[in-house]
């Protein structure tokens, strides 16, 4: 090992975990030993181990010119910037997975104190009240809970749910069908889990197209006396929309580890008779934070003395020329995964690549990390990037195939990105101008040239007179302003499948598409976010 290595442990893990750095010769900084302070200690620091109130910004990386690599010792990286760290050349590790049969375990503690009524019981005893006439509760023998997101977490649910004889569902998008079928649960879309579930349990990533799903709309749509539980992200819920269904009978209960906003002070679920919550600790047990301190030790001491990188959210395995000739592409390779999987968002299971010119010859497993990175980040809250984009993907039962070919005509470098399930395939087609900017040139066998970048409105309608007109009319009554019109059409005949991809200028509301679809002519509408060149 090497003879001097540093590591920094800013943030209290289990002692275990520290021995485990305690190698000859190595120096190992606890939190109790900070003298000078974190920053004095970081410029001759060869590795940092944080939890998640340190903040490494790239204020406090510049003072790290040594460092090799930052350990998380958790899922989330939001206290750590990623863009810094790797432009200075620093490894970023996390220990994702780790607590999940904490919060399994919590969010079966949720369902059980929901159905016996646990809390207000155990309450009213306590005060003096024997409260056993009108005390019936519910068994969840037989029941069906409905899991909307099904990685790890979910999957440690689903199991100890199947153990108590429950019948499972779930929604998940980017989960194959094989997976579902080994853990013995269905697979069905949204509005069914919803409709069928006694239990709703979430554990699905924070995304556009998440935020506030749980909303007025989709708890309608759900059981009355169905429960609620969220031990994932508050965001996910409108709570003011929860509440009134709680308020109403609708849903006979709510189990609640996370807020929107955290201390939750005026939250509309605070002082309901029928909600249980707890203070964001579902991940919070002694066995997970010595499981999470014990593998980021590990991981560290791993690439500290023999290179070896696990658990990496940054840092692709390239050569700086490689990297340089590739990064094009990667971006290219990114969108197209993204704008597939967000115009299909319920298709997954197979993934088809086809490379040809440039991108063929330079390495097609980075860009195919990069096209599944930009898929599944459409939806899961893990960040994936071209290091774990492969394992993440092959968790969740994806399929890949990849061929190369000769383009005969037009672009010679070009990518095509396909997602399928059950038959149904979308297929999208991109290259990269000599600016380096990634375009797109075709959408589900429709030609039409346009730019991958900021906000798209997508649209499908019959090809017949005015639907431009009408489309702009729209927009511009809404205040919204066009900043390109890609058209495309699949044949010349009045009437026949075109479709526009359209980029908007500035912040847009998913609200502008209820007046696009009232367009005679549109049969589909959409907002499809990438990022900004």
């Amino acid at each position: 090992m090497s003879a001097s290595v540093k590591v920094v442990i800013a943030e209290k893990i289990s002692p275990a975990a520290v021995d485990l750095l305690r190698e000859p010769r190595w120096i190992v900084v606890t939190p109790d030993q900070m003298e000078g302070g974190l920053i004095a200690q970081l410029e001759s620091a060869d590795a940092l181990i944080v939890r998640s109130a340190v903040q490494v910004n790239a204020e406090l990386l510049v003072k790290a010119p040594k460092l090799r690599v930052i350990g998380r010792a958790g899922v989330g990286i939001d206290n750590i910037d990623l863009e810094p760290a790797t432009r200075q050349g620093i490894a970023v590790m996390n220990t994702p997975g780790a607590n999940a049969v904490a919060v399994a375990e919590h969010t079966l503690a949720m369902m059980l104190a929901l159905a016996r009524s646990v809390p207000q019981l155990s309450a009213a005893v306590h005060a003096g009240r024997w409260e056993k006439s009108g005390a019936m509760g519910t068994e969840l023998r037989g029941k069906t809970l409905g899991l909307v997101g099904l990685g790890r977490v979910g999957i440690e649910v689903s199991r100890r749910a199947r153990a108590l004889e429950m019948e499972v569902l779930a929604h998940d998008p980017y989960v194959g069908a094989d997976v579902a079928r080994e853990l013995e649960v269905e697979l069905v879309p949204l509005a069914d889990l919803f409709a069928r579930a006694d239990f709703v349990s979430l554990h699905t990533g924070l995304s556009a197209a998440t935020e506030k799903m749980i909303n007025a709309a989709t708890l309608a749509q759900m059981k009355r006396g169905a429960r609620l539980i969220n031990c994932a992200r508050g965001e996910l819920v409108d709570e003011a929309a929860l509440a009134a269904a709680l308020r109403s009978g609708h849903l006979a209960g709510a189990g609640i580890d996370t807020f929107a906003v955290e201390p939750p002070v005026g939250s509309p679920l605070l002082g309901l008779a029928n909600v249980i919550a707890t203070p964001h600790i579902a991940g919070s047990t002694a066995e997970a934070q010595e499981e999470v301190g014990t593998l980021i030790a590990q991981q560290v001491r791993d690439y500290l003395a023999e290179g070896l990188l696990r658990n990496a959210v940054n840092l692709p395995a390239l050569s700086a020329e490689q990297y340089r000739r590739l990064r094009p592409y990667l971006a290219l390779g990114e969108r197209l995964g993204s704008l597939v999987a967000q115009a299909a968002p319920n298709r997954g299971g197979r993934v088809r690549i086809v490379y040809a010119g440039e991108p063929a010859e330079l390495g097609t497993h980075v860009l195919r990390s990069a096209v599944l990175a930009g898929a599944l980040n459409v939806a899961l809250d893990e960040k994936v990037n071209l290091v774990n984009a492969a394992s993440v993907a092959a968790s969740r039962g994806w399929v890949v195939e990849e061929t190369t070919r000769r383009r005969e005509r037009g672009f010679p470098n070009t990518l095509e990105v396909s997602i399928a399930d059950g038959g149904q395939e979308l297929a999208v087609e991109g290259t990269v101008l000599h600016d380096a900017s990634p375009r797109i040139l075709r959408f589900d066998g429709i030609e039409l040239e346009a730019p991958l970048e900021g906000t798209l409105l997508l649209l499908r309608n019959r090809d017949v007179p005015g639907v431009i007109g009408q489309v702009g009319t729209v927009l511009g009554s809404l205040g919204v302003n066009i900043a390109t019109f890609a058209l495309g059409r699949r044949e010349v005949r009045r009437g026949a499948d075109a479709m526009a991809l359209i980029r908007l200028d500035g912040e847009v509301s998913d609200a502008i598409l209820g007046p696009i679809r009232g367009i005679a002519s549109i049969t589909e509408a959409r907002l499809i976010r990438l990022p900004e060149n």
